[in-house]
């Protein structure tokens, strides 16, 4: 069985800061692809940024510049570093693990931004 636990979320001012972990147990190492995804309400879930098992990274455009993702294989979490966040970033954060055809879902962390 594999597991997602995500955590960092909470409430923060614009302009600051949070960082999202997220952390899988189970029956996978090394996922070949992980992602961010966030849903605000009323919206579709987005896809955020992802990262390869080798480090290659890409973004959507509205968080390039203020947002990275990276991951640490060996403790198996990947990480999203939010920088200088606006309202619009208020979501809730979706971690996603993909292993070959196998793709898993975290439970989800909330982010609230205020002005």
């Amino acid at each position: 069985q594999v597991q997602l636990l995500e955590s960092g979320g909470g409430l923060v001012q614009a302009g600051g800061s949070l960082r999202l972990s997220c952390t899988t147990s189970g029956s996978i190492f090394a996922p070949d692809l992980m992602r961010w995804y966030r849903q605000a309400p009323g919206k579709q879930r987005e896809l955020v940024a992802g990262i390869t098992r080798g480090g290659s990274t890409n973004y959507v455009d509205s968080v390039k510049g203020r947002f990275t993702i990276s991951r640490d294989n060996a403790k198996n979490t990947v990480y999203l570093q939010m920088n200088s966040l606006k309202p619009e970033d208020a979501a809730v954060y979706y971690c996603n693990a993909l292993q070959t055809v196998h793709s898993y879902w975290g439970q989800g962390t909330q982010v609230t931004v205020s002005l």
